[in-house]
């Protein structure tokens, strides 16, 4: 079987306060975005194969395969239920890496649920989140895969009545990679007057002035070139831009499609666009 695991952009992003635990609540809005991989499992015909074979094609991704997000998943389903087959997975990346965009959260989450609808485990879909949020704070969000107000360290998710359909996005990455430790470097932790959550229920004309990601304040003076591509994003029609995450995407959406010639007018490592 196959799927095709989709991306997200936080709308706002407040870091509230530091946990004991040297974590950060926050609160944002996340919202799903239909730029997606492919994840497909097919059990081996060969009885004998202990070992599942895992192929990722299309955007490179560093690191151990073993500590991709798909083989964390496939483990942790195997745990309680043994009776899932020795498979081949394939897994094509067109969702960039450390882009604030929630890919690998996204491919973990979808090969929990394609597991479970494959072979009938039966898991309900809260034993789903449960399992999601053992392999990382965004992956019980795309168990549900709508609109969510999310706080905590994102891990505590609220469904929002919020739709964007009919809106057009762009997103652009440049080629730099920003870590975790480089994004929390210079955060200053307030809660907000008005949350995400609040803010979103506004029109999105008053989004602009607004509703705010709290790292391009730490990251914008590090990293000029996000900066200008924001304004750049803003000067050719934008509604709204943003920074996504703590990642090196910014987006921006659209009352009208976006052609060719706007997007061609980014000279970037990765620009997308489309319906959402």
């Amino acid at each position: 079987m196959i799927t095709f695991p989709n991306a997200k952009i936080n709308l706002g992003l407040n870091i509230v306060s530091k946990r004991s635990d040297g974590y950060h609540n926050l609160e944002t809005v996340f919202y799903p975005i239909f730029i997606e991989d492919a994840l497909e499992i097919i059990p081996c015909a060969t009885a004998y194969k202990e070992t599942p074979k895992f192929e990722i094609t299309g955007n490179k991704i560093e690191g151990n395969p073993e500590d991709n997000l798909v083989m964390k998943a496939l483990n942790l389903m195997k745990e309680e239920y043994p009776q899932i087959p020795v498979i081949n997975i394939y897994l094509h990346k067109h969702i960039p890496s450390e882009a604030g965009l929630g890919g690998g959260s996204s491919d973990g989450a979808f090969m929990l649920r394609l597991l479970n609808e494959t072979f009938e485990l039966g898991a309900t879909e809260e034993q789903l989140l449960v399992k999601a949020a053992k392999l990382g704070a965004d992956c019980p969000f795309f168990i549900k895969n709508t609109p969510t107000y999310a706080e905590g360290i994102g891990d505590v998710l609220t469904p929002l009545d919020l739709s964007l359909k009919g809106k057009y996005i762009l997103l652009v990455k440049p080629d730099l990679s920003i870590s975790t430790k480089e994004a929390f470097a210079n955060i200053k932790p307030n809660t907000p007057t008005l949350s995400a959550k609040d803010i979103c229920s506004r029109p999105i004309e008053e989004w602009r002035n607004l509703l705010k990601n709290d790292f391009e304040d730490s990251i914008f003076p590090q990293h000029s070139k996000l900066k200008e591509i924001k304004e750049h994003i803003y000067s050719t029609g934008a509604i709204y831009a943003a920074m996504s995450g703590s990642g090196s995407t910014i987006y921006g959406i659209f009352e009208q499609s976006i052609g060719k010639d706007l997007t061609s007018q980014f000279n970037e490592k990765f620009v997308w666009s489309g319906r959402m």
